[in-house]
């Protein structure tokens, strides 16, 4: 769109930058479209921080196209700011959550185990200043920069044609949003760690139990409104239900009350979630594959501990083993197929 741009007129804005790789022979049907997390842009997916090739790679060796996005008023997809506030993601911050979790007082139960991110995660460690250095400045309001995500996000879907989303973090409710307006272009989602759990937020608290007056996300795994069948005219039609962990490291849940609604466009779509042994997620991602399951997803739920991929966090597709965990994802995608046939495509 344009806006007034002072004396010189007209400016474009809201516009989004999108990067497109081909591999020398194509072989795979559908290309993935990789949308990153808070503070971050497509550049994430191309490389590590301390040098080694990243899932943009991987992923193009294996004959994909990739898309790598930078989300809508961020990095190189320009913005006019006006009176909005930016969010920026500190040195401290990165270390508590991301690079050094297993310095950080036990926030969470899991939060000691990480060993896999490639140096020691600290301020004046090479590795770690070329990772803040990757940062960038993020819109303030979620829910504007969720509703823009969903707009441009399914504009590039009818553009690309059918695809593949990869996801992480807070850019995986932006998937949601943008899958739900555009399902018939979305083949399979690969969620990394999503925002989460439904409707609040618990990056890291001694409470176990989720406090439903503070909903950061009213549709459950959006904060803009999603499909539900039978439907709803607005949150309140969402009755809940919280239901208790029988797990000391695991945190409560909140789930719809029975009879569920599905999610009707969602569940056409099957979904991959992702999850690390150490990071934050590790206490509550069981919760978003239960919510969508009871909604009708067609969920499958990839805890990396279990299949012994040890130590991992937040930014698992960043740390040593990150091509270990894209072969993972790789052998996942190779079931496609069966899962589009399934999910009734």
């Amino acid at each position: 769109m344009e806006e007034p741009a002072g004396s010189n007129g007209t400016a474009m804005t809201e516009q989004m930058y999108v990067e497109e790789l081909k591999p020398a022979g194509v072989t795979q049907q559908y290309p993935i479209i990789f949308w990153p997390g808070m503070c971050q842009t497509g550049v994430s997916w191309l490389t590590t921080p301390d040098g080694r090739r990243g899932w943009a790679s991987y992923f193009l060796g294996q004959g994909f196209i990739v898309y790598l996005v930078d989300p809508p008023e961020r990095g190189r997809s320009a913005w006019l700011p006006k009176s909005s506030t930016v969010i920026t993601v500190s040195s401290e911050y990165a270390e508590k959550f991301w690079t050094a979790t297993q310095e950080n007082g036990g926030l969470w139960p899991q939060a000691k185990l990480l060993t896999q991110w490639p140096g020691i995660g600290r301020r004046g460690d090479p590795v770690f200043d070329v990772f803040m250095a990757s940062q960038v400045q993020s819109r303030n309001d979620y829910l504007a920069a969720e509703t823009l995500a969903q707009q441009l996000g399914a504009l590039l879907l009818e553009r690309v044609g059918p695809a593949i989303l990869c996801t992480h973090s807070q850019g995986c409710s932006h998937g949601w949003a943008m899958a739900d307006t555009a399902s018939d272009f979305v083949r399979a989602i690969v969620a990394l760690e999503p925002a989460g759990p439904p409707f609040v937020n618990r990056v890291a608290s001694a409470v176990r139990q989720p406090d439903p007056s503070h909903v950061v996300r009213p549709y459950g795994i959006t904060m803009v409104p999603i499909t539900y069948e039978p439907p709803i005219l607005g949150p309140s039609d969402l009755s809940t239900v919280i239901t208790l962990s029988t797990h000391s490291n695991l945190c409560d849940q909140i789930l719809q009350a029975e009879p569920a609604r599905r999610l009707a466009k969602l569940s056409r779509v099957p979904v991959l979630i992702v999850t690390s042994e150490s990071g934050y997620h590790a206490h509550y991602d069981y919760a978003t594959v239960d919510y969508l399951k009871q909604a009708g997803v067609l969920v499958e739920w990839l805890n990396l501990p279990d299949l012994g991929v040890k130590g991992n966090g937040h930014f698992m597709f960043m740390e040593r083993n990150n091509f270990e965990i894209a072969e993972i994802v790789h052998n996942w995608l190779l079931t496609l197929g069966s899962a589009i046939e399934a999910a009734g495509r």
